[in-house]
């Protein structure tokens, strides 16, 4: 991701927590964590953790959690959060996790795929960090034309395709691919007051085994 994306990150993370209830609720948590099936016992990275939103209900849920993100202030908020708690918080970009193969029993991902530069290739690389039949599960906005989005928030893309979603997990050798809807929206506000209303999808795949 871009030097200008990370330092959005830094800048907002003592903020996120409020301005990430605006944007969406905790549907779109609950769905997240169900798909992913996290259970006691269980190693759970969240990609792009920010302040811990998923990480937060995987570790209620009794799992070990990996929190991955490219800004160092939204890990140090995480960490501060989440201290004393089955946690550990790791440095890295979506092109290179900081993962070693078949670390994870699940990876989760929520609104991290449009700030990836290459988003098949961040598929490729969560379902890499997978056990056999682990869970990938992505939830991210589906296709928008809010272009005040790639200057404010440092969106990459402007939502995806759920086709082209299907299609990159299967090009990571995932199995049982669904891409359906979390029923959630997002509403982010623009600085000129303009509020946009997205719909989420929620994607997800199993490691095949071997």
């Amino acid at each position: 991701m871009s030097d200008g994306t990370r330092k959005y990150f830094d800048e907002v993370a003592t903020r996120w927590d409020e301005m990430r209830r605006q944007f969406f609720g905790d549907g779109v948590r609950r769905a997240a964590i169900a798909a992913a099936g996290v259970a006691p016992g269980m190693v759970v990275v969240d990609v792009g953790i920010g302040t811990g939103f998923l990480a937060e209900a995987a570790l209620d849920a009794g799992a070990r959690v990996i929190g991955i993100d490219i800004s160092d202030a939204m890990l140090a908020e995480a960490r501060a959060k989440f201290a004393g708690r089955s946690f550990e918080s790791r440095r890295g970009d979506t092109d290179h996790l900081p993962l070693r193969d078949g670390e994870a029993d699940a990876v989760v991902a929520n609104m991290v795929l449009h700030h990836a530069p290459d988003p098949a290739g961040a598929i490729r690389e969560m379902a890499r960090a997978l056990k056999p039949r682990g869970a990938l599960v992505v939830t991210d906005a589906d296709t928008h034309t809010h272009e005040w989005l790639r200057t404010e928030q440092h969106d990459l893309w402007l939502g995806f395709a759920r086709g082209d979603v299907a299609s990159w997990f299967l090009e990571a050798d995932l199995e049982e691919v669904t891409v359906g809807d979390t029923q959630e929206t997002c509403c982010p506000t623009s600085n000129c007051g303009t509020q946009a209303t997205i719909t989420i999808f929620l994607a997800r795949g199993r490691k095949l085994i071997g």
